[in-house]
């Protein structure tokens, strides 16, 4: 699965989370998704909070099958910026 397709499946979820922070999913060359409030974008922009990872590693944690804290702990993620953005990304993952 693609940048764009994960764009997609995590648009309708903030769109009702009143999620009111902005924070960036960095996969390296695969590309970024950036959540700026209730907008998702594909393209790349400053943010709160960027919060780099592999592709896999995205469509996991957006599909419930990798837990953030683990995942962060283990460094498979790694968190730069305001650290409380990312813990509240919860809502949209949960």
């Amino acid at each position: 699965m693609g940048v764009q397709e994960i764009a997609d499946r995590i648009k309708s979820r903030v769109a009702s989370a009143g999620f009111e922070h902005s924070v960036k999913f960095d996969t390296g060359s695969d590309g970024v998704i950036v959540i700026d409030g209730a907008t998702v974008s594909t393209t790349d922009a400053p943010t709160d909070c960027t919060v780099k990872l592999s592709l896999d590693d995205l469509d996991s944690l957006i599909a419930g099958d990798l837990n953030p804290t683990m995942a962060f702990m283990s460094g498979k993620i790694k968190v730069e910026g305001d650290m409380t953005v990312a813990m509240a990304l919860s809502q949209l993952l949960g």
